[in-house]
């Protein structure tokens, strides 16, 4: 295929990442999110993740700074996309609390431009090797990134096929606090809009790839996609996803656009440039089978991971088990408390901490609603509070957590030691799966 399309991405990938670390250093978010905190909640077989000592963190993003804008001029492009993957991805697993389908996104496509091979034209690696230019780019390097963003739109829409999505929820919740639209703000309480907001982003979602894939339909998909990402923007801090996710989206028009467009803004300027390269040979890589074989890998990952939630029991909105990783975004709204009540097995004194003291508020924000994150700071609770040569402190953990706007429910078993409960990918029995009741109106703060 022409290699414009990947030419065009490669200088947006770059550009967009490099204003995001810009954004880290001069927001205070470095040392907020990663230096100064005593505690970090960490994946599942990533516990031994860390931030980096000292101003190691600031070096960090310097370094991926500089690889973004690499990326971006295509200077020492593969080993900048490498650089970039495994430091982004480090940083991203620092901390789950700060889990956004955004970072997780970014972080697959970094690895994805490891491969594309899309510093062929237009780069410095191409001025500097000329025997690697070339025109064109093999036709699986441009379909597995529509692929990626594609998967993110699909089960983006397949997630909101759910009871309280199509009645309105969250979104009912939300509008009135979110939303600044001129003239559209005037109904933001209004229970219409919402179920047009909801919706709407549905049928997005779930038709977004085949109107894209469909010649006659694709400017308008196109449209109304950017359109949708500027909408989430203003309503949403999701930070660089609706920019991202736009122009990974114009990928799916004919390879060759961007070389399009040139000549035509050329040719309003005055000048002349050849608006298509000559036509490709076909060629057959040696590579041929072990890429087929690692494609198919990923794509069925990418497919697999977010169905796994069937494999639980309950709602994975209430229980979060399959929750990450599978493109389930503002399907939920969690308001509650959680209090942790310590007990000493050798004396049986029983004493509560206040969590606020350990954590940073979107911590404990993100914490009381998610079941691993509250075991996770149990087990942190009974090191820190366990003697040495004394029985391991029990901590139990009452919680109260509305879904949606339902009645204030228990989360998790309160009569459970979190603390002895083993970590595991199996459901959890300490977590509370009966059926919530229909929804009702509850006021939102600390329900203790």
């Amino acid at each position: 295929m022409d290699i414009a399309a990947l030419v065009y991405f490669r200088i947006m990938f770059g550009g967009i990442l490099l204003v995001d670390v810009i954004r880290y250093f001069t927001t205070g978010w470095i040392p907020f999110e990663y230096i100064r905190l005593p505690f970090h909640f960490t994946y599942f077989g990533f516990s031994w993740v860390r931030p980096l000592p000292g101003n190691g963190m600031y070096y960090l993003f310097a370094v991926l700074g500089v690889a973004a804008f690499f990326i971006l001029i295509g200077f020492a492009y593969r080993v900048s996309a490498a650089v970039f993957f495994v430091g982004f991805t480090y940083v991203f697993l620092i901390e789950e609390s700060l889990y956004l389908n955004h970072y997780y996104f970014v972080s697959l496509v970094s690895l994805l431009m490891i491969f594309v091979p899309a510093h062929r034209k237009f780069s410095v690696d191409a001025k500097l090797r000329p025997w690697i230019a070339s025109e064109f780019a093999p036709a699986w390097s441009l379909w597995i990134l529509r692929a990626q963003i594609g998967f993110v739109y699909f089960f983006g829409g397949l997630a909101k096929l759910n009871v309280d999505w199509l009645l309105g929820y969250p979104l009912r919740l939300w509008l009135p606090r979110t939303l600044n639209i001129p003239v559209v703000s005037l109904f933001r309480d209004q229970v219409w809009l919402a179920l047009f907001f909801s919706y709407s982003g549905l049928f997005i979602d779930l038709f977004a790839v085949p109107l894209l894939l469909w010649r006659k339909t694709r400017p308008y998909m196109f449209t109304v996609l950017s359109l949708f990402h500027l909408t989430n923007s203003s309503m949403f801090e999701i930070g660089i996803f609706p920019w991202f996710a736009a122009a990974m989206t114009a990928l799916y028009f004919e390879p060759d656009w961007p070389r399009r467009f040139v000549a035509w803004a050329a040719e309003r300027l005055g000048r002349k440039i050849a608006a298509a390269p000559p036509a490709p040979i076909a060629a057959q890589s040696r590579f041929r089978t072990a890429t087929v074989a690692a494609l198919s890998v990923y794509v069925a990952i990418q497919v697999l991971l977010p169905l796994r939630h069937w494999l639980y029991p309950g709602d994975v909105a209430w229980t979060e088990e399959g929750h990450r990783f599978s493109w389930r975004m503002k399907l939920r709204d969690k308001a509650g408390a959680a209090a942790f009540h310590l007990t000493d097995p050798e004396t049986g004194r029983t004493w509560d901490i206040k969590p606020r003291h350990y954590l940073a508020d979107f911590q404990y924000n993100e914490m009381i609603a998610r079941p691993e994150m509250l075991q996770q700071f149990a087990h942190y609770l009974s090191v820190q509070a366990t003697q040495p040569g004394h029985a391991p402190v029990q901590v139990r953990v009452e919680t109260l957590i509305s879904l949606n706007g339902r009645k204030y429910q228990p989360l998790v078993d309160p009569n459970v030691d979190l603390a002895a409960a083993s970590v595991t990918l199996s459901p959890e029995p300490w977590i509370t799966r009966t059926s919530q009741p229909r929804r009702k109106a509850v006021l939102r703060g600390n329900p203790f």
